[in-house]
């Protein structure tokens, strides 16, 4: 599809604050773009929208609340006159054996990464029709193929790449086109995070290449601004992802084949991995979240 100027678009961006979303928002601004950007970081979503180019603003919210994320929509439609791209890239991660994981941290992941992702669709899905909008949801390489130590990020995004494929259809008729982004292991604080535990980075080193890597994440961003740019269905943030499209249905198979002489090698060790959200953003949740506690 050929590109569509972002001059003007009003783009929504959650989990702005850092990572994939504080570069994606800056790129898409300096495309011309009018950015809203969503998270729970507030005073580090006010520093990024003091850099961007040209006119942004930014709203404080859980993507996993219902009633927050259509106050945001309301309020990003009354600022800006209406929305014509949403990315919906907030997410959080954790590690570790399922048999030991922490059941909040575990259940935590699926809500923001899946639950959190259709409600910010939910919310925002009358203003995109309006406007014959897109809408990207960021998935990963977790989406195509399982891996162990990661069965609730693996499971949220696979989730999420399904509800995206099923929304496409439901409202294409409509004119809103609807794209699933796919990244790799990319350098974020997420992925600086989950390496920060000795026997999760050792096992993603002995992934098979390229998805052993670290990848950077200009690159990656650049690839997800021109797939909204051409409104996409797929996007890549690494260009060999596309390939494992192809191969996807073999990947179970060979995954548990290698997983169960990985996890053999490591099982002494396993006790000490960490089972909490991971990185700064991880942190942020966790604080948000001890602040309704109490």
């Amino acid at each position: 599809m050929s590109k569509v100027s972002l001059e003007g678009q009003v783009a929504v961006v959650t989990g702005a604050a850092r990572g994939v979303g504080e570069l994606l928002a800056r790129k898409l601004s300096a495309r011309g773009a009018k950015v809203a950007l969503v998270g729970l970081e507030p005073d580090a979503l006010k520093q990024v929208s003091e850099q961007l180019y040209g006119d942004s603003a930014h709203w404080y919210a859980d993507v996993t609340d219902h009633e927050a994320m259509t106050r945001v929509a309301r309020e990003v439609k009354e600022r800006f006159g209406k929305v014509d791209i949403v990315v919906a890239n907030a997410g959080v991660a954790n590690g570790g054996p399922f048999a030991d994981s922490d059941p909040e941290a575990w259940r935590r992941v699926i809500e923001v990464n899946l639950i959190g992702s259709a409600v910010t669709a939910r919310a925002f899905l009358p203003v995109l029709t309006e406007s014959r909008g897109y809408l990207l949801q960021i998935a990963s390489l977790a989406a195509i193929t399982p891996a162990p130590m990661m069965t609730a990020y693996c499971a949220s995004k696979s989730g999420v790449e399904a509800y995206a494929h099923s929304l496409r259809a439901e409202v294409a008729h409509t004119g809103v086109r609807v794209g699933v982004g796919y990244l790799s292991w990319t350098d974020t604080d997420m992925v600086r995070g989950a390496d920060q535990d000795e026997v999760m980075r050792e096992l993603r080193q002995r992934l098979p290449w390229p998805s052993n890597k670290t990848y950077p994440l200009g690159p990656a961003v650049d690839r997800i601004v021109s797939g909204i740019e051409r409104r996409s269905g797929h996007v890549y943030g690494q260009g060999w992802l596309r390939g494992m499209q192809a191969v996807r249905g073999y990947l179970p198979g060979v995954i548990a084949m290698v997983g169960q002489r990985e996890m053999r090698r490591f099982e002494p060790r396993l006790k000490g991995v960490g089972t909490g959200l991971v990185g700064a953003g991880g942190e942020a949740d966790e604080q948000q979240r001890s602040t309704l506690r109490n």
